[in-house]
């Protein structure tokens, strides 16, 4: 176990202080202390994590690039949002799928943020195609689902999240056994994680074991959508 920390708490308290002060002028003059603070750390967490990621599936991602990497950008996309708030004030760090290009693709993630912190994984707002092909997978193989999401390693670790349909979708049978988990919108299940946590210098191998325990719920949606685990 290495002796020091990846993310400590310089990492909330800048990210504590962001929330508070969201604007490019304090940023600026702060940006030292975001790249000492989060994204040095960050960078070091995912080339540390790749080994750890390996041994769950040979097919995801710890990109450790600066840009287009398995870290989350600071810079809010506010275009077509009525928030203009410059920044965000959390790290999101995604493994992807190396088929994936985008945050909707099947992957593990970690989230950091002052009193929120989770690991999750899944897929989060799949596209059309990726949804449908996720539920018929449910519909015709209900048993497959069950074991993915039911074993005793996920239920004792996650809990399956997201948003949902109040009506059963399009195409799918109303009275389905499973008319609940076809409602979903998400296949995404989360664990909270504590600060403590976050900030132990185990994080990589603490933070596999809990991906291990949703390992089945991802093997599931890469076979229904046709992709490796």
């Amino acid at each position: 176990m290495p002796d020091t920390p990846y993310f400590t708490r310089a990492t909330f308290t800048f990210l504590k202080d962001l929330a508070a002060h969201n604007e490019r002028a304090w940023f600026q003059a702060n940006k030292g202390r975001y790249e000492r603070t989060v994204k040095e750390p960050a960078m070091r967490f995912i080339t540390d994590f790749a080994r750890h990621l390996e041994r769950i599936s040979p097919h995801f991602r710890a990109d450790p690039r600066p840009v287009g990497g398995s870290l989350f950008r600071i810079y809010r996309d506010t275009r077509f949002s009525k928030d203009k708030r410059p920044y965000k004030t959390h790290t999101g760090i995604q493994f992807r799928h190396e088929r994936g290009r985008d945050a909707h693709a099947p992957g593990f993630y970690l989230h950091i943020e002052p009193g929120g912190c989770f690991a999750g994984m899944g897929s989060w707002h799949p596209d059309a195609a990726t949804l449908r092909a996720i539920r018929e997978r449910i519909a015709e193989q209900p048993e497959a689902w069950r074991k993915a999401v039911g074993g005793r390693g996920f239920r004792a670790t996650l809990e399956l999240a997201g948003e949902s349909l109040t009506r059963p979708p399009r195409g799918f049978d109303a009275a389905h056994p499973l008319i609940e988990d076809l409602k979903r919108k998400d296949f995404i299940a989360v664990r909270p994680l504590a600060q403590s946590f976050v900030t132990s210098p185990d994080l990589p191998r603490a933070l596999a074991k809990v991906y291990r325990a949703g390992a089945p719920l991802v093997a599931f949606i890469c076979e229904a959508v046709g992709v490796p685990f």
